[in-house]
């Protein structure tokens, strides 16, 4: 019976491959079907001998009553973009200066979510979203639902394994149309249609919808080439995007661009963009990445589709800092998938360099197709009935009268007490890199606030005593209430950097936060930090150092802080442990060529461990290059500005009289 069963799955899941990812079918629909019920049947009467690739798996669909977070193993980091020849060409430059022969790797970007994978000894265990990058929402349960992904590889390996959900035009058009019949909303665009039907908590929505995947990454790939990798993917059995290509120059580079600008309508699915890649893995580790992004790719954005519309009003709002920022106000309009009623128009002399004026026709675009526009005026429809917009005087909200910046062209509310800024902030505090607090999104913060419910950061913590009043409100029920508590709860468990971030101090964002909380450990001893320690931090200074103690200095907000660690917030450093040590205590290290003993990355958390800071390029502020075997350009640059280098004796060393090694 175990042969039989055995027999069956590797029948069926060799046809589901030549079906769904050859386009070759060796079994009539009959056939497959035949074969399946009878494995099911098996499976039935002998439920200790389904196997975990079995292609029942896939029918039976699961529901879950909440998505669980899920801690990458290693942190998914989105791309930096690029947008036309002048920035493609700054890209290869910069790495070119580092290694001259450098050979790349382009992709069709697919216009999806990305996710994480997880096989263990083989069998497919997990998938998460990418989330903030380190803390996602297990899918799996969705993911399994995906036609073309195994749920076991051709080798039995642990793997962890990055790539793209995303629905082809076919299944878009089907998905709108069978909704359409239903009376329900359509989706905009096949990106939002597949975001929307991963995080469902019912699978068989998943399965209808027929999503697909190309698996484009493995972190920490012992292969030798980016190329050599994928080759390596798609030999377990996963699905990658046929369409990549390698290129050994910025020629190459623009010559794929330009082939897949032109074919891009003919493809079955979306794309927004090309993936352009170090080839090499070697050189992908020397080159890093900055606090988001790495260094050694980027993404070209097509052109934004542009469109014209009406410019009907130009309303002022108010930041939490208190800028004061116009906006285009226009008639709705479709554009690249979505309907665009605002857009942002930044400060006054942004309307004046594009001569807009009330009333206009106006070009308008998405920025990486993702961010409203807009363009410019369309002169000739000018009719004379247009008007210039008249800065205002006074905060459209408290009217306090309003301030200049230093620089002359930004606008400011000066009121602390303005509710507009006091909404933005509450509206930063739940984002997604602050506190993370899910259901709390914009609208839904200014109607609270509104509403009296919520006026100050400790006010969320104290929504779990107004849970009938929350359910009793329009749009709520008891389900989105518990939901939104439980986020709220799980919130108090941050590390200290994200309550620092949430907290709006001027000028700390997230790397900042991240450095002051390792560096003190507890709010209670940054905010005891005199002005002259904290200048001396590494990539704080002068100015960070003012605006930290002014604002610990208010007693408005150690008020605010007090009230949050009454209530259970945590405000203490969550992470690795700094020890604090001579050699690397705040000292700013480069990392250049291979170290033999010894890996990049665990080198970069030992030096963090010991209160040092690694970054990925050489300048006057560097305090140690330490050096390995084909050390690139780094090394010269250290040599040439006089730069202490430690080689891969002294390191070792060091490393051993720590017991780290």
């Amino acid at each position: 019976m175990k042969e039989k069963i055995q027999q069956l799955v590797d029948t069926l899941n060799k046809a589901n491959v030549e079906y769904y990812m050859n386009d070759n079918p060796f079994l009539s629909d009959n056939e497959y079907d035949s074969l399946l019920n009878e494995l099911i049947k098996l499976e039935q009467e002998n439920p200790d001998l389904i196997l975990p690739d079995s292609p029942t798996q896939k029918v039976a669909t699961q529901v879950i009553s909440e998505f669980k977070k899920v801690t990458h193993d290693t942190p998914m980091f989105s791309l930096s973009n690029v947008f036309n020849e002048v920035e493609v060409r700054d890209f290869t430059n910069k790495i070119s200066k580092e290694f001259p022969n450098c050979e790349y790797v382009c992709e069709l970007k697919m216009d999806g979510l990305a996710v994480s994978l997880n096989y263990e000894k083989g069998i497919f265990k997990r998938a998460a979203t990418r989330g903030d990058g380190i803390i996602g929402e297990d899918i799996t349960h969705n993911v399994k639902m995906i036609k073309t992904l195994p749920l076991k590889l051709k080798e039995p390996i642990d793997l962890e394994v990055r790539g793209e959900i995303f629905m082809s035009k076919k299944s878009f058009n089907e998905c709108n149309k069978k909704r359409e019949e239903e009376g329900l909303p359509l989706f905009q665009n096949p990106r939002n249609a597949a975001a929307g039907s991963i995080r469902q908590l019912d699978s068989k929505i998943a399965k209808e919808r027929d999503l697909d995947i190309y698996l484009y990454h493995i972190p920490n790939t012992p292969l030798a080439t980016h190329y050599e990798t994928m080759q390596y993917i798609k030999k377990l059995g996963l699905p990658i995007n046929p369409n990549l290509a390698l290129a050994t120059s910025t020629s190459g580079i623009l010559d794929y661009i330009a082939n897949w600008t032109e074919k891009r309508a003919s493809l079955p699915y979306e794309i927004d963009g090309i993936v352009i890649k170090v080839n090499n893995i070697g050189m992908q580790r020397e080159l890093g990445s900055t606090a988001k992004y790495p260094r050694w790719a980027t993404a070209y954005k097509f052109p934004a589709e542009e469109v014209i519309t009406k410019l009907t009003d130009i309303i002022f709002t108010v930041g939490r800092t208190g800028q004061i920022t116009p906006n285009a106000v226009l008639e709705p309009i479709k554009v690249a998938g979505s309907t665009v009623k605002r857009a942002t128009l930044h400060n006054l002399e942004f309307i004046k360099a594009k001569d807009l004026k009330i009333g206009d026709y106006v070009y308008l675009h998405k920025a990486g197709d993702v961010i409203p526009e807009v363009v410019g005026p369309v002169i000739n429809r000018r009719c004379g009935q247009e008007k210039a917009l008249e800065m205002i005087k006074e905060c459209p909200i408290c009217h306090t009268p309003l301030v200049k910046s230093a620089s002359e062209i930004d606008y400011f509310c000066p009121n602390e007490a303005c509710p507009a800024r006091n909404v933005e902030s509450l509206i930063h505090f739940v984002s997604r890199n602050a506190m993370n607090i899910e259901g709390l999104g914009e609208s839904i913060m200014e109607d609270f606030y509104n509403m009296k419910i919520i006026q100050s950061f400790p006010d969320i913590y104290h929504l779990k005593n107004k849970k009938q009043e929350l359910i009793e409100l329009e749009g709520f029920g008891i389900k989105s209430v518990e939901n939104l508590l439980i986020s709220i709860e799980n919130s108090k468990h941050n590390s200290l950097e994200r309550l620092l971030f949430a907290l709006g101090i001027p000028g700390i964002g997230e790397k900042n936060a991240r450095i002051l909380a390792k560096k003190y450990e507890d709010i209670d001893d940054l905010k005891n930090a005199s002005e002259e320690e904290l200048q001396n931090i590494p990539d704080i200074g002068g100015i960070l150092a003012k605006n930290i103690c002014q604002f610990f200095d208010n007693p408005a907000n150690r008020i605010v802080i007090s009230q949050l660690q009454s209530l259970g917030v945590n405000t203490e450093y969550l992470g690795p442990k700094v020890i604090e040590n001579e050699m690397f205590s705040n000292k700013k290290f480069v990392l250049t060529g291979t170290l033999s003993f010894i890996k990049r990355d665990e080198l970069k958390k030992i030096i963090e461990k010991y209160n040092g800071i690694v970054s990925g390029s050489v300048s006057a502020k560097t305090d140690v290059v330490i050096v390995g075997q084909d050390a690139g350009s780094k090394y010269d640059k250290a040599v040439s500005l006089n730069i202490e280098i430690w080689d891969e004796e002294k390191i070792k060393d060091i490393l051993t009289d720590l017991n780290e090694i």
